[in-house]
């Protein structure tokens, strides 16, 4: 909501929502297209949860009991956790908008939980839903039956009170568990039933309060409470008065299938409800299932065009790839913190600024560890999205860019109400808006103009992307005049991340969050005649695309702040960019800066206020530093390579393949390193507790976008064609073989990738950036 008037010069422009019509607003974002994905498993931080795409919705969810812990209590499996409790988990199929089954491994069980969604005879808006659980034995006879305790909560985030289902004790073939009432889908009902012969028994607690936060405790208090009372572990069939909220416990022994069905829209005079519960139960659910899971095979392989002789091992990663990314897509709804800027009247203690209530339809880097949405990220996932359903992408980059702020700002991580918030360090919640983030939104922008341009669409979608992009540009144009502005160098045609911490003494080297590669070595000393060679292609890709935008579109009678095609000329000057980052020496581009290699963390002796003497890891500066070329060979290195820059008949284009084929820099069986093994700081701490991150180890989007390039050159008539295509199936096969190999030792796709062994790292299910290797398997890449 725009302000007016005299409350706009109340509130702080950071705060102030960009005066242009919101692209999620956009007719092919509405009607059956909204509808169609009203409901879904839109809370990636669980292990399994279902919401609206409503600020305050109906939400459901699973909780199970694991194995016992030390002290003796059982684990209450819920939020997704980033550890060895769970073997693996993750979806195997997902469609994005009606199906998805998931399977979850706990020591000697296999936990299968399959959503499936239905319109038909539902007048409920978004429709009807159900939800399959199979609990099945792992390495154990079918005969032996382990016990098992679910949870399944369904909780109104508004407040509306439920009712409780009358035979929620008596179980029958199928029973009400609870009802309620909505503006979005009317009347609703919620039905278990059971399809098997397995032993059930259900009981229940309600709460006032939809603290879906702190769920899992509240429930284990109560079965605490009565398991000192009676000796079992059973909830205790009572409810606070007004409940918001309901948990039902479902004991039961594995090899069973449960069956969970929810039916909106219910009129006393039309009530077929019976008739729809069965519809979504039972052997009618279990050809639904089939027949959604046929569809995800005849899609997958018509959008990834993968051959069937390849190994079993590689469809099933690949499926998992799609599959996750799309079954990790979320919702999310609150107010992103801001850090106030020094003029400001903030009135808050912690000193920050709330923007407006915003939602956030994205996908998310990984659900246990970063289950929130982050710009830089986005880019990359939409590369692979748009391959899929081009709309998804449409709607999410819309939702992005609606979160700009009237500068051009766009706050890189959205920490969107209190499910996100509560995974994430209280230090990375407020964003600050001097610091940007790539703009890889516009990777993928312009690889659906070059989608165009190669006919991948018919003549509606190109409509419909046409008329996307026809809105998005002030939004994009400001997106990118901001960048050109704040993040600008002291040169024509340089520019460098703002944010870097000039006066820490704790940093090894300063960290450049904003970049996206944290603690990637830049200059030992930031100042503002950095130059950073990564955020200069960035900017030759931004301006590349909106070039691109006006062409395909037109100049109309639009407001342009910048002359994109002289922007483009300097930012693609091949010789320009070499004044400014190339060491001849190196054969190699590089950041330019104040700076000295002679930088050491130290052991010193601090006294402290109470007058204690620790010991503290401290940063001593032992050379001068001076303005000069930053000798870190690694991802940055590679840009101007990345973004096509480099003409293919020239030498340089030659050094850069030396570079990246050379065992002794970056090249590994496994993948290509982050940095060089020739830096000071390769595989070195920034702190006492930072371990290297983007210091060596092999990540998969910028293995990706040099793999892109190697096939590009691969292609491009020029003298180092061969040795281009040489590396380039050298490195794709490497890469392809190092992620199935773990996957098949493992169960997950991962963060990050060790630079020796090869083993994955950092986050489990980051099927993020990660899962581009089913693009890399597909030989799918960014026109150019």
């Amino acid at each position: 909501m725009m302000m007016t008037g005299a409350d706009e010069f109340q509130r702080p422009r950071v705060i102030t929502p960009f005066p242009a019509p919101k692209l999620s607003d956009l007719p092919m974002f509405q009607g059956d297209h909204k509808e169609s994905l009203y409901w879904g498993t839109y809370r990636p931080q669980v292990y399994f949860g279902v919401r609206a795409r409503t600020p305050h919705s109906l939400l459901a969810g699973l909780m199970w009991l694991g194995d016992e812990k030390d002290d003796g209590k059982h684990a209450m499996r819920h939020f997704c956790e980033n550890s060895q409790d769970l073997k693996s988990f993750g979806w195997r199929e997902h469609n994005g908008i009606d199906f998805g089954r998931q399977e979850l491994l706990d020591q000697d069980m296999i936990l299968e939980t399959s959503f499936v969604k239905s319109k038909e005879g539902s007048l409920g808006y978004g429709g009807d839903w159900s939800v399959r659980i199979n609990l099945i034995n792992k390495g154990l006879d079918d005969e032996v039956k382990r016990t098992v305790h679910l949870f399944f909560y369904i909780a109104d985030e508004g407040g509306n009170v439920l009712n409780l289902g009358k035979d929620v004790l008596e179980l029958k073939e199928s029973s009400l568990l609870a009802s309620g009432s909505r503006a979005d889908v009317g009347n609703w009902q919620m039905h278990l039933t059971s399809q098997s012969q397995a032993h059930f028994e259900t009981h229940y607690c309600g709460f006032k309060t939809p603290d879906i936060v702190n769920l899992s405790d509240a429930v284990q208090n109560n079965l605490s409470v009565q398991e000192n009372k009676t000796g079992r572990l059973q909830l205790s069939d009572t409810s606070e008065d007004s409940s918001s909220i309901y948990v039902f416990q479902i004991s039961t022994t594995t090899q069973s299938t449960i069956d969970i069905a929810f039916v909106s829209g219910i009129r006393e005079e039309t009530s077929d409800v019976e008739q729809r519960i069965m519809s979504l139960t039972g052997s009618p659910l279990s050809s639904l299932l089939e027949e959604k899971h046929i569809a995800f095979d005849a899609k997958f392989k018509e959008c990834f065009h993968l051959s069937e002789k390849l190994d079993s091992e590689i469809l099933m990663v690949g499926k998992a790839a799609i599959g996750n990314m799309l079954g990790g897509i979320g919702y999310f709804y609150g107010q992103s913190k801001i850090q106030a800027p020094i003029s400001s009247q903030a009135k808050s203690e912690d000193e920050f600024l709330l923007y407006w209530p915003a939602e956030l339809y994205t996908a998310v880097p990984s659900r246990p560890v970063f289950p929130r949405g982050f710009l830089w990220d986005e880019g990359f996932h939409q590369l692979l999205v748009w391959r899929w359903d081009f709309r998804i992408t449409l709607e999410i980059l819309g939702n992005w860019l609606d979160l700009m702020n009237i500068d051009g700002w766009i706050p890189r991580e959205q920490i969107l109400g209190d499910e996100a918030l509560s995974k994430i360090p209280k230090e990375y919640v407020v964003q600050i808006p001097s610091n940007g983030n790539p703009p890889t939104l516009l990777l993928v922008i312009r690889d659906l103009i070059n989608g165009i341009r190669a006919e991948k669409f018919n003549k509606e979608e190109r409509d419909e992307i046409l008329s996307f992009l026809d809105l998005a540009f002030v939004r994009l144009d400001a997106w990118f005049q901001w960048f050109n502005t704040s993040q600008k160098g002291k040169e024509m045609g340089s520019y460098y991340w703002h944010g870097r911490d000039s006066l820490t003494n704790l940093q090894l080297n300063p960290q450049s969050l904003s970049s996206g590669f944290d603690d990637y070595p830049r200059a030992s000393h930031p100042t503002e005649d950095e130059k950073h060679v990564d955020l200069r292609c960035w900017m030759y890709l931004a301006a590349d695309c909106m070039n691109s935008i006006i062409e395909f579109l037109g100049e109309k009678d639009r407001h342009v702040t910048v002359d994109y095609s002289s922007t483009v000329k300097l930012l693609s000057d091949f010789n320009l960019l070499n004044q400014m980052h190339y060491d001849h020496d190196l054969g190699a581009y590089l950041d330019f800066g104040n700076h000295t290699e002679d930088v050491r963390l130290v052991w010193k002796e601090v006294t402290g206020d109470d007058g204690r003497v620790s010991r503290e890891l401290v940063r001593e500066t032992f050379g001068k530093p001076e303005l000069r070329l930053v000798p870190h060979i690694g991802y940055v290195s590679f840009f101007p390579f990345m973004f096509r820059i480099i003409p293919p008949a020239s030498s340089i284009l030659e050094k850069q393949l030396d570079l990246i084929s050379n065992r002794s820099v970056v090249w590994s069986d496994y993948g290509l390193l982050s940095l060089g093994k020739t830096s000071s700081l390769y595989m070195k701490y920034n702190t006492e507790h930072e371990a290297p991150y983007w210091r060596g180890a092999i990540w998969m989007n910028m293995n990706y976008m040099i793999l892109s390039s190697l096939h590009h050159y691969s292609i491009a008539d020029g003298p180092y064609m061969d040795k281009a295509r040489t590396i380039y199936e050298e490195l794709r096969s490497n890469l392809i073989r190092n992620v199935v190999r773990n996957y098949d030792e493992t169960g997950y796709i991962w963060e990050h990738y060790d630079q020796t062994k090869g083993t994955g790292e950092g986050g489990r299910v980051f099927t993020g950036w990660s899962a581009l290797i089913l693009l890399i398997m597909s030989e799918e890449y960014p026109l150019f």
